[in-house]
């Protein structure tokens, strides 16, 4: 009798405390947050529509006059006022809406890459041989932050939030860093957030940095003559490029694991019979750092020179452009985590998920179906994964929030006509809407939140330190195209 009364008081102790133990607390989707996505499902077929005729158009950088023109087209009709042609590049706009502070940007892209033409489908057949295409999503990307922008729009339009919404159309992404130009011109100096996005294969907060790159050509001037007959008349041009990338990789040996250099030849002579009086390398170098890449520039610059006087030749560098590394922003990232939640997973459909198998298969390695789930905030790692973006200079400007979205097959093979793809069907349209969602939201809170973007600029600051912005250009315009 006594176990069982013990029992029994025993279990009814366990239900007081189950009862009195508080539920997990949920995110709050307010009837702000609920007009955003009401406002993306409301523009889906445009939006869709637009994504497409970019997808079809893949116009290279600084070329990207179609798709320039569609995206501004639909912010005016939208309602939002538009500058076009900014820092003298034809392609670069500035869409906004509102007045006064806060402004919040968010940037979007829309060029292509060369060669990358494929039809929507799953078997690898070109829409037009040779031709470019968008095998980074970028016609997703532009699209999708442009119905962001909408949304938000139309909350300061019917008096729900203040401040003014401003979305920047930046061309040459993939080549001739379109918006470092705009940076030098100050476009993004008054933001008090920006925010981007970026196809990929998972949902998840950015939370990990790129790498700082230069892109240099180094150009060598000798003296031609006959290779047979006189050639201790010449001095070969080819000889000083062959003996700088030669410095180049013993330097190799010498650099931080972080660093990568890589190179090509883009003049070497014409005929083997006559001594090149010019020769040129192309080359680039990256690092976890810009601090890194600066000190590799120094050594670079030394190995030229010596391989000149070696070959008794001239030679000329030449920075082309250089990119900073994203300044990543945790309190940002926190708050696009918990939005991102908010909107929740994509679904897809069996005929979706055979498409992303069937096209994993043909390219040749494993097929893993398509992961719309939102991935778990990860930790910042101090050695980033490969790849440059322009979005860097912004984040050394204004604190920087980004986003990845799943528009492609799990662990796809980026800047590959996989990606193209399923750019231009359902499963790149279903990520881009996802993101207009997720960024949309989550300009909500920076919005009606001022002790959000002080601790968002807080971290920023601290994070910046002493490092100054120095847009790494060439002197003169922006290289557009005359063609």
């Amino acid at each position: 009798m006594k176990k069982l009364l013990f029992a029994c008081f025993c279990t009814g102790i366990a239900v007081l405390a189950l009862a009195q133990k508080k539920p997990k607390t949920m995110p709050v989707l307010s009837a702000e947050k609920q007009a955003i996505i009401t406002s993306v499902q409301k523009h889906e077929k445009e939006l869709t529509e637009i994504s497409d005729k970019i997808w079809a158009y893949a116009e290279i950088a600084m070329r990207e006059k179609q798709s320039s023109k569609l995206l501004a087209d639909y912010a005016e009709a939208q309602g939002l006022k538009v500058t076009r042609g900014v820092a003298k590049i034809p392609t670069a706009f500035v869409a906004e809406y509102g007045s006064g502070k806060p402004i919040i940007g968010i940037l979007g892209e829309f060029d292509a890459l060369p060669g990358l033409s494929q039809k929507a489908q799953p078997t690898k057949e070109p829409l037009n041989a040779g031709q470019p295409g968008h095998g980074c999503g970028h016609n997703l990307f532009g699209t999708g932050s442009l119905g962001a922008a909408v949304a938000i729009k139309e909350l300061i339009a019917a008096g729900k939030l203040k401040g003014t919404i401003r979305f920047y159309g930046t061309p040459a992404e993939e080549d001739l860093a379109g918006k470092v130009w705009m940076a030098k011109d100050g476009l993004f100096n008054d933001l008090d957030v920006c925010l981007d996005w970026h196809p990929d294969s998972e949902n998840k907060a950015g939370i990990q940095s790129s790498q700082a790159v230069t892109d240099f050509s180094i150009c060598f001037k000798g003296k031609s003559a006959h290779a047979a007959a006189d050639p201790w008349n010449g001095r070969s041009a080819l000889d000083a490029a062959e003996l700088f990338t030669n410095g180049i990789n013993y330097l190799r040996e010498h650099i931080k694991p972080s660093v990568r250099i890589h190179y090509v030849f883009k003049e070497a002579g014409k005929v083997p019979n006559v001594i090149p009086d010019t020769a040129s390398v192309w080359l680039w170098i990256r690092d976890s750092k810009r601090s890194g890449v600066a000190a590799v520039e120094e050594r670079m610059k030394d190995i030229a020179k010596g391989a000149a006087l070696m070959a008794g030749v001239q030679y000329d560098i030449k920075l082309n452009n250089g990119l900073y590394e994203i300044l990543i922003n945790e309190t940002g990232a926190k708050t696009l985590q918990s939005n991102m939640e908010l909107v929740g997973p994509i679904s897809y459909t069996q005929d979706e998920l055979d498409f992303a198998d069937k096209i994993m298969k043909e390219y040749g390695v494993e097929a893993n179906g398509i992961n719309g789930s939102i991935k778990p905030l990860e930790k910042t790692k101090d050695d980033p994964e490969g790849g440059s973006t322009d979005v860097g200079d912004v984040s050394y400007i204004v604190p920087e929030i980004s986003l990845l979205a799943t528009t492609a097959p799990y662990k796809s093979p980026w800047h590959s006509w996989v990606v193209v793809a399923c750019g231009g069907m359902s499963i790149g349209h279903k990520g881009m809407l996802f993101a207009s969602k997720a960024l949309g939201t989550t300009m909500v809170d920076l919005f009606q939140n001022e002790k959000l973007r002080e601790d968002i600029r807080a971290e920023f600051e601290k994070r910046k330190g002493k490092e100054v912005w120095k847009a790494m250009l060439p002197d003169g315009p922006p290289p557009v195209p005359t063609d």
